[in-house]
């Protein structure tokens, strides 16, 4: 193990429902305002701005089974996500072999 100048952060490792191992996250790409309600729900217009990629952080994903809600907070809004696990990479797959690539 390399010594490192400040705390490295864990690994973020998901449970797998059906097995004891663990799912590694190593990045998380997200798709914002894709569908119509979600945009006009964000004060946009569905059909004058397509939809826009981002990433989060591995360690913004939350596995526990009550919510940590922050002390001071009195409105926090959440959202539950649609996740595809990547088994490999890959660039340029065609459509027809995409799914060989997903996990779950």
């Amino acid at each position: 193990m390399l010594a490192t100048v400040i705390p490295a952060l864990e690994p973020v490792l998901l449970p797998v429902e059906g097995v004891t191992e663990r799912f590694p996250v190593r990045r998380v790409y997200c798709v914002g305002r894709n569908y119509a309600d979600h945009a006009i729900e964000m004060g946009h217009d569905p059909s004058r701005e397509p939809p826009f990629f981002f990433q989060k952080n591995p360690d913004n994903l939350y596995a526990g089974t009550e919510f940590p809600y922050p002390p001071l907070s009195s409105d926090v809004h959440y959202e539950v996500e649609l996740v595809m696990a990547l088994a490999e990479g890959g660039a340029d797959i065609p459509a027809a072999g995409a799914l060989s690539k997903v996990y779950g």
